[in-house]
């Protein structure tokens, strides 16, 4: 199928054709026609798939067909809601691109940064708004917005929103909305709070499920690291010796793991950057981008933060921490191996981690491979003096001391040799990195 058989109107066809799109995802080709006919709908999709498109190109053909707005007294007929700061902007940039060559105009409003250029956008007139709930809601609050003539209302990334915490924030919206509306729900993962929450909100919905909720891309490469806590930043640096590994998107699970790692790497001469909560919006777009154009090495993340992150042809992620919510492991590994190109999965896995593990393996029912073939196999739990004193002599090895590779094991692309008889570190090798 391609998008030219989607009865697309012309300039959304034109548009597309630009942005070289030819064939829809299988999330794309079953929901797009559902929502021309106006159905309620509840999407599952895996992160990469192309939801996006899937819900922005009916609504900007269905606006459309409508009739442009008077200028002046434009009224929201479209809501997006959705959870982070970064994904409400791609989704953002994604109308703009899709109704490139149509009279519609939207606005993106989040907090972290002052609200009167958003403000201004509001009073002006639009058709679409793309909001993170705290910001709407106290737009709404100050009476900015109005959500009484919204015809269209997307809540995305829905599992992830009830994650966060904002299933009040989500209600309160939901009753300011019109009840007659077409309502949309997309999210990668269907726990049954949201199958509830959608029970309760959509009208007679059809449900569009692309792949079973507990899969993982087949082009992503999945690889398991057993090492013991403290011994994680050195082997991130020891995989970080490999060329192979251009850029890596570095998970955590806390604010201050995420900082911590982006210290270390600096300290190894390694350029990185952290997004989390605590960032500004400027400096989490800032390092984005930098991340992006390639002028840092490593973004650290986590998972609040990560969502709605899109960045074409990123061959690594790294699980620095193993996550806590088994689902979070899908969503994670999904920022590699979008729209078929290949990827490569790294998971740090510590004692204390073993039963998040567990869950994770039942939840995408296989076992990781285990890579066995490191210089920091698990032996039990490090003292963090001990730890701190290898990172300090690796440190000064790598200031000046010899740098011979030859005795390095395969790096983290090779991984599979490794596995299957490949050379093994030598003796010399481990008294060099864990015991001088």
């Amino acid at each position: 199928m391609t998008f030219s058989e989607l009865e697309l109107i012309e300039p959304i066809q034109k548009a597309l054709k630009l942005l070289g799109y030819e064939k829809p995802t299988p999330i794309q080709a079953q929901a797009i026609p559902l929502l021309l006919q106006e159905r309620d709908l509840l999407g599952c999709a895996q992160t990469g798939t192309g939801k996006t498109a899937a819900f922005a190109i009916p609504i900007l053909q269905l606006l459309h067909q409508k009739g442009p707005q008077q200028k002046g007294s434009r009224k929201i007929k479209t809501l997006i809601v959705t959870p982070t700061r970064e994904l409400a902007i791609q989704i953002g940039e994604s109308f703009a691109d899709y109704g490139k060559f149509l009279h519609l105009n939207h606005t993106v409003i989040f907090g972290g940064v002052g609200q009167k250029a958003q403000t201004d956008a509001l009073r002006n007139g639009i058709d679409i708004l793309i909001a993170t709930p705290g910001r709407l809601l106290d737009l709404m609050n100050q009476r900015f917005v109005s959500l009484k003539d919204v015809e269209f209302f997307v809540l995305d990334e829905a599992d992830r929103m009830l994650d966060m915490g904002f299933i009040h924030d989500v209600k309160k919206l939901i009753a300011a909305l019109p009840k007659q509306r077409q309502s949309l729900f997309f999210s990668a993962t269907m726990p049954p709070a949201i199958t509830q929450l959608a029970n309760t909100i959509l009208n007679n919905p059809v449900r569009v499920e692309v792949t079973p909720v507990s899969s993982t891309a087949e082009t992503i490469n999945q690889f398991l690291y057993y090492v013991d806590r403290n011994n994680k930043y050195d082997l991130l640096l020891h995989l970080l010796d490999s060329k192979e590994i251009k850029t890596a998107l570095v998970f955590t699970r806390t604010k201050h793991g995420a900082d911590k790692v982006v210290k270390v790497l600096a300290k190894e001469g390694i350029k990185s950057a952290a997004i989390h909560g605590n960032k500004s919006q400027n400096a989490r777009q800032n390092a984005l981008e930098n991340f992006k154009n390639q002028s840092i090495r490593v973004l650290v993340a986590t998972d609040i933060a990560a969502r709605g992150i899109d960045i074409d042809e990123l061959a690594h992620v790294i699980n620095f921490e193993i996550p806590n919510i088994s689902e979070t492991y899908v969503h994670r590994i999904g920022r590699t191996g979008r729209a078929g190109a290949n990827g490569t999965a790294i998971s740090f896995c510590d004692a204390e981690e073993k039963e998040f593990l567990k869950d994770i393996h039942k939840l995408i029912n296989k076992n990781i491979p285990v890579i066995e073939d490191h210089p920091f196999p698990f032996k039990g739990i490090m003292s963090e003096k001990k730890a701190a004193d290898n990172r300090g002599g690796r440190r000064n090895n790598h200031g000046g001391g010899n740098n011979n590779n030859s005795n390095k094991p395969k790096s983290a692309g090779n991984q599979t040799e490794a596995t299957q008889g490949g050379d093994r570190p030598k003796k010399k090798y481990f008294k060099q990195k864990v015991n001088r």
